[in-house]
């Protein structure tokens, strides 16, 4: 076991640090069965959900992340120096061939012990615009893969950047429709409307969703929806959907999100980097909600690329469910009216997919170890 080449993934805290690098790991053991795959995670259950069963060694870390708040920074400064001891401690024990940080701060301290050991480095980068932990961590890598050109620019004194695509799950790719809808109890012969908020959910969606019911139902006949909800409204939503929308499917979360996607003719998101590479992956048209309490408003920046190429339409959100309702229902009546609208948005979005992207990676992270 020690003799085999060990690369570490680090990150987590949310599917999004996670999935694509789930998809990049599988890849490399596809590629390179002798290579072995370590975690280092954070410890928010999310992580422990999409990594358990899947055969990798999992490091919880107690890494939290930076606050503006000086109160708590001596908070953050003993579970820093926590988690690089622990990370630089596991190295010394066993030097991996690589480290590759899959965004947000659960990347950090790995990256920030092997900088320091000399160890290479690399980073996935799947936001147009770089979060903060992103921007700090590209002085200390070799390599970054960004999903998209306009994200070079950040990171222009890196050794090696590349737009490689987000990296997506191989599932993606192989799942036919008609069994995916019958994975949800869909009928096949209707078209599906998927409203998601990604492991989470996101309540303002929900709460335009359920504003919009009335208008939905009148699509009926044509039209049927999987709402994937998040936990926390599941209650909510599912007793909502109760003889106002019959057939509908309502679900808290699911693991088979190439399903979800495969079974949807449109679907209503947040614009998270990896939601939307599975996306133009598969080539579905969408209608974005970016995310609208961040600092940097990432998730806009991400639904603007989709928009520019005519593969979206991007809604503010407004946060009060009312006023979002009035932007979403005219856009659903006409794009669930109008099946040619659909078609050409779902011909733009496979046309910007990169669906081999963590294929991609996974050489470059083999030949950057000389193992290729």
């Amino acid at each position: 076991m020690a003799d085999r080449p060990l690369f570490i993934f680090a990150g987590g805290g949310t599917g999004g640090h996670l999935f694509p690098a789930v998809a990049v790991a599988e890849e490399l053991s596809r590629l390179a069965p002798h290579v072995q795959v370590e975690f280092y995670v954070t410890d928010r259950p999310v992580d422990r959900q999409i990594l358990d069963g899947r055969g990798w060694t999992t490091v919880p870390q107690s890494v939290r992340p930076f606050t503006l708040r000086p109160w708590r920074w001596p908070a953050f400064w003993l579970h820093w120096r926590r988690a690089v001891r622990q990370a630089a401690g596991r190295m010394k024990t066993r030097r991996p061939a690589l480290v590759l940080g899959t965004g947000g701060f659960g990347a950090a301290p790995a990256i920030y012990a092997a900088h320091r050991m000399g160890i290479t480095t690399a980073l996935i980068n799947p936001d147009a615009v770089p979060g903060r932990a992103n921007r700090r961590l590209g002085s200390l890598v070799d390599a970054v893969f960004c999903q998209w050109e306009v994200s070079a620019k950040w990171f222009g004194h890196v050794p090696l950047v590349v737009a490689t695509g987000c990296p997506i799950r191989r599932g993606f790719l192989e799942v036919d429709r008609s069994q995916a809808c019958r994975a949800f109890h869909l009928d096949p012969d209707k078209r599906t409307l998927l409203v998601t908020g990604a492991s989470q959910g996101a309540r303002t969606v929900n709460q335009a969703m359920l504003e919009v019911l009335g208008d939905l139902a009148k699509q009926a006949h044509h039209w049927q929806v999987l709402h994937l909800s998040g936990p926390l409204d599941f209650q909510q939503v599912s007793e909502s959907y109760k003889g106002r929308l019959d057939g509908a499917v309502v679900l808290p979360f699911t693991e088979r999100m190439p399903d979800a996607i495969a079974a949807a003719d449109l679907v209503v998101s947040r614009a998270g980097a990896s939601t939307l590479a599975e996306l133009t992956a598969v080539g579905r048209a969408s209608v974005l909600f970016p995310y609208p309490f961040h600092r940097d408003m990432h998730q806009r920046a991400n639904a603007e690329i989709l928009a520019a190429g005519g593969a979206a339409v991007l809604l503010e959100d407004r946060i009060d469910p009312r006023a979002n309702a009035e932007q979403l229902a005219p856009v659903l009546r006409d794009l669930m009216g109008y099946p040619e609208r659909l078609a050409r948005m779902a011909a733009a979005a496979r046309k910007m997919g990169k669906p081999e992207a963590s294929t991609t990676v996974a050489k470059h992270l083999l030949e950057m170890t000389q193992l290729a």
